[in-house]
């Protein structure tokens, strides 16, 4: 028995180990069927051996605690006995979807290099409990005689992990039906209705404490549980205390979130000790908190006092400056014909005109980078002025490199404070200065602002590049998350408006289909405790601009709140240790300050989104356009060409207005236009294969409100509060410049080499795998890297793990990349509207109509971009038009 026990696991270990970080490779392989019928059969192998181990290992448990004496040990010798007969059960049902998923998961895969997607996860994942609890169960067998057994504790695990395991087999459920309902070689079903609504009714019910009480993290690395441990028990602290006293710890401006966070610190005792009340009170709080608790939580972290303890344990720099541009229209010269220019206007949609904010790092202090003019746009962020440029200190040359870095965090949270330490780190390593953009941020400031802040940086730096100690040689777009959206949809933009293309994008697990499509991997969001669906869909609400509005509420300083002011005051007196913090927290501010709510607080603090007063000079005009993103997308093409001037004569703020509208009313992209279908011809072998595995709504057709999602023998456990999952279905999400995903080939064709850093256990993987696989299909540079067992976000935990380190490395190694390449052909690099544009010179939006429209009945693209959301980008280009004054390109300027 131990010799089976000892193999099983070492089958399994070697079967996950096989999964470690790869990156697309060139070269032939024409023996891509007999490697992957030979893989398939080593991890069907694998999978019998582990589940027979496990059987063993719970049967000779099950067996020794079934005579066990009775009374209260009886009672949790009894638990134990159930739970093992129950995960024998569960273990019984999931074996053969395992090794069915086993045999065909890998034709979903970018390549034979790169084993990684939404089905093999799941797989992974469910691999992941049996080990732990084969290590539970070994655990338990040798040391149940001891006298320091603990039955209650070992029963309460195993209980956690039985229930994690009824779970998985509900996903693996309906990973089948995805299976079965999804096209071949496709991750995604592309319709809102049908699975995907029935996803969403399972997760709102669904039972998902148990993932975050005991079994919180146990299928990412070990190295980093320890930190998911330590965010859920402070985001459930912090969590009552914002639901107990929503607008209260008020009592001076930005004092609120401290004060939350105070009271968190001392009510988070009983969550580390109470596993199940953490995972109970965790599946309320992200099931039904709004998505401003989620950003009051997370900007945290841009707080003086976290930040400044992160940053000291960060690399140093000689440049950290807080930079506010102001929003100032100029020209570019156009990439295909340099004498001629584009007007690149400040963005203005939602909250008017306003300065678009950045932060300038650079592990060296260099020429331009301490100028006058820079210096006159820093900002303050109530700290000291940096000491490097207030002394005189010697200069390095301009770097022939830049990285315009764009932040994660769902669109709603964080700015680049949060970023700093990974990026002090990229400086250095990639000796180059480093301009992260301040975005604003949702839900005050929806889709396009965001997209439009991001590619004015993007154009001003180019513009300036002399202030930024940089040359104007190489300059690559890199971002995270939501940051990698932006990073994609900038250079989208910077293409239709013919302006510079980045030399490269990087994205690191990047968020490239914003709307509610179920996938394999987004099965995911019921367990991970970093980005759960009720609050995924919250983020990509407000970004949509869907998400209702709750009106802030300004209420008096309750008793309470006083009381834990007073208590907090008095510890100010302790000048040591962690009541330091405190008295920096609670010396800020006086009672006599406007009171505002935890949220409110947030928003207005010096590292949030910069507020544009009534009577500020930049609110010269303030365009609103959150109806419109609603309305029917194709008003826009319906307008009167007759009332528009030349594209070429139209002011700054005419084109400002016609680029906003380009965006927000490009009209979503037809099946036709998108090669999402990647393999049209299926093989009748694989075809077969697949329906094997593939199961059908139990009861044939869904004839009910309420179908059933399950087979008749097997009920997930249900949650006994359910989720408000109130997605709502607005058009805009599936705009190309919000979902690149499903932008149509002619955009995509415009991109740069990308490269992209996945998680294996991301749920936002799919995203990644379906991205590089267009680009590839349509003959786009691309490489995909996935690491394993890490969770989203790793960047931003970075100094927590050696393995968060190293694929921090990995990202700055892809940047590097970029910058040391060599200079692509030059047919990569052309834009194929350049082409059409340069013949035809002055063109009006009428003649632009007209031709558009013929085209479109040719079937014929020659040059110009027709179809599902091209008409907006070509409209938006020819709008951004300025005539050339001189033969030559006019000089850039400062």
């Amino acid at each position: 028995m131990a010799s089976a026990k000892k193999t099983g696991s070492g089958v399994l270990e070697k079967a996950v180990n096989r999964r470690r970080s790869s990156k697309h490779k060139e070269g032939p392989i024409e023996d891509k069927t007999s490697k992957d019928s030979s893989m398939s059969s080593d991890e069907v192998m694998d999978t019998k051996a582990v589940f027979s181990t496990l059987y063993d290992v719970c049967e000779e448990n099950a067996t020794f605690f079934s005579g066990a004496t009775k009374g209260q040990a009886g009672d949790a010798t009894q638990r134990l006995v159930d739970s093992m007969r129950t995960i024998q059960e569960h273990a019984r049902g999931l074996e053969p979807v395992i090794i069915g998923f086993a045999g065909i998961y890998h034709h979903f895969d970018f390549d034979p290099h790169i084993p990684a997607n939404g089905y093999r996860s799941l797989v992974k994942v469910v691999r992941c409990c049996i080990l732990h609890i084969i290590h539970k169960g070994r655990y338990i067998s040798s040391n149940r005689r001891s006298i320091f057994f603990r039955a209650s504790h070992n029963a309460a695990e195993m209980e956690a992990y039985c229930s994690a395991l009824c779970q998985l087999r509900a996903l693996l459920y309906l990973a089948q039906r995805l299976l079965h309902d999804n096209s071949h070689g496709n991750l995604f079903f592309q319709e809102e209705s049908g699975l995907s609504q029935s996803f969403l009714r399972e997760y709102a019910s669904m039972h998902k404490g148990c993932f975050y009480g005991r079994c919180v993290g146990f299928q990412f690395t070990p190295a980093i549980r320890p930190s998911l441990q330590s965010i859920t028990i402070g985001l459930v602290a912090f969590g009552e205390n914002y639901k107990k006293h929503q607008s209260g710890i008020v009592e001076a401006g930005d004092i609120a979130p401290y004060g939350v966070a105070a009271s968190s610190f001392f009510t988070s005792g009983k969550y580390a000790i109470d596993p199940e009340l953490r995972g109970q009170e965790y599946e309320r709080i992200t099931q039904n908190l709004d998505v401003h608790f989620w950003k009051t939580f997370w900007n945290i972290t841009e707080t003086e006092v976290l930040s400044s303890l992160v940053c000291m344990t960060a690399t140093q720099v000689k440049v950290n400056r807080a930079l506010s541009v102001p929003p100032v229209p100029f020209d570019l010269p156009l990439a295909s014909n340099p004498t001629r220019t584009v007007t690149v206007s400040p963005p203005t949609s939602h909250i008017g005109l306003g300065p678009v904010q950045m932060r300038l790092i650079s592990h060296e202090l260099r020429e331009g980078q301490d100028s006058e003019k820079l210096l006159a746009m820093c900002r303050s962020e109530g700290g000291p002025i940096s000491i490097s440029l207030s002394l005189k200190t010697k200069r390095s040359p301009p770097s022939p490199w830049l990285l315009v870095h764009f932040h994660g965090g769902g669109f709603v949270a964080q700015t680049s404070k949060s970023h700093e330490p990974y990026l002090r780190g990229w400086s250095q390593d990639l000796n180059a200065p480093i301009l992260s953009v301040d975005y604003s941020l949702a839900p005050e400031a929806p889709f396009p602002r965001a997209l439009e802040e991001c590619f004015y940086a993007y154009c001003w730096a180019i513009k300036n590049h002399n202030l930024l100690g940089w040359t104007g040689e190489r300059v690559c777009l890199a971002g995270d998350s939501a940051g990698g959206n932006l990073s994609l949809t900038v250079s989208m933009r910077a293409a239709s408006h013919g302006v510079r293309m980045p030399d490269g994008i990087v994205a690191a697990y990047p968020a490239t289909l914003l709307t509610a499509y179920a996938s394999p991997s987004r099965l995911l969001t019921l367990m991970d405790p970093l980005l759960p669906l009720s609050v995924l869909s919250r983020c990509l609400s407000a970004y949509a601009g869907t998400e209702p509005q709750v009106e802030k509420q300004v209420e008096t300083l309750s008793t309470l709140s006083m009381v834990r002011r007073d208590t907090a005051l008095l510890l100010r007196d302790f000048k040591q240790g962690a009541t330091n913090w405190i008295h920096s927290l609670l010396d800020r501010g006086s009672a006599d300050s406007v009171r505002q709510s935890v949220s409110e607080a947030s928003l207005t603090s010096a590292h949030a989104d910069p507020p544009v007063p009534a009577e500020s000079k930049y609110s010269l005009e303030k365009v609103s356009i959150k109806s419109q993103t609603c309305q029917d997308l194709g008003i826009h093409m319906n307008s009167n060409p007759s009332d528009e001037k030349n594209a070429n004569h139209l002011s700054a703020n005419t084109a400002n207005h016609s680029s906003i509208l380009d965006i927000t009313l490009t009209p979503e992209s037809k099946p036709g236009d998108v090669s999402f279908f990647l393999c049209k011809e299926v093989d009748p072998v694989v075809s077969e294969s697949f329906s094997s595995v593939a199961i059908p709504p139990p009861g044939g057709e869904e004839d009910s409100e309420n179908p059933r999602e399950f087979p008749v023998d097997f009920e997930p456990l249900r949650s006994e509060q359910l989720a408000e999952m109130t997605v709502q279905n607005s058009p805009i999400v599936r705009n190309p410049y919000m979902s690149p995903l499903l932008a149509p080939d002619s955009m995509l064709k415009g991109l740069p080499p990308v490269h992209i850093v996945a998680c294996h256990l991301d749920p936002m993987l799919d995203d990644s795998v379906m991205f590089a696989k267009r680009l590839r299909n349509i003959g786009q540079p691309v490489t995909l890297c996935v690491v394993d067992d890490l969770p989203h976000g790793f960047l931003s935990l970075s100094q927590l793990s050696r393995e968060t380190r190293e694929a921090t490395n990995i990202c700055m190694e892809r940047i590097k990349d970029v910058f040391t390449m060599k200079d692509p052909p030059p047919e990569m690099r052309k834009h194929r509207k350049l082409e059409r544009t340069d013949q035809m010179g002055s063109i009006n939006k009428r003649d632009h109509v007209q031709l558009s429209q013929a085209a479109a009945q040719e079937g014929e693209e020659e040059g110009l971009v027709v179809g599902g959301g091209a008409f907006g980008v070509c409209g938006e280009e020819l709008a951004g038009f300025s005539p050339p004054t001189k033969p030559k390109a006019e000089k850039i300027t400062g």
